[in-house]
């Protein structure tokens, strides 16, 4: 059976890196929810707010470098 392009090491490695960007992506949505409910819930002081925003914000940061990187190296090979 002939190997189709797409099943190249390096392809199933950039899917692995746009499954692992999709994986921060909801998750970091999730526990930024979660966090700022329980934040409110707990009375925490508006820094802890900050905090987990500035979290929030470093993970989804990584997972758009991740995938621009990814699509820029397809593109490359086109």
């Amino acid at each position: 059976m002939p190997t189709r392009p797409e099943d190249s090491a390096t392809e199933r490695r950039r899917r692995g890196q746009i499954r692992l960007a999709a994986i921060v992506m909801a998750a970091t949505m999730v526990l930024w929810m979660g966090a700022s409910f329980l934040g409110g819930q707990l009375g925490l002081p508006p820094r802890f707010a900050f905090l987990f925003d500035l979290a929030a914000i470093a993970a989804l940061v990584w997972a758009l470098i991740v995938t621009y990187w990814v699509w820029k190296a397809r593109r490359a090979e086109r």
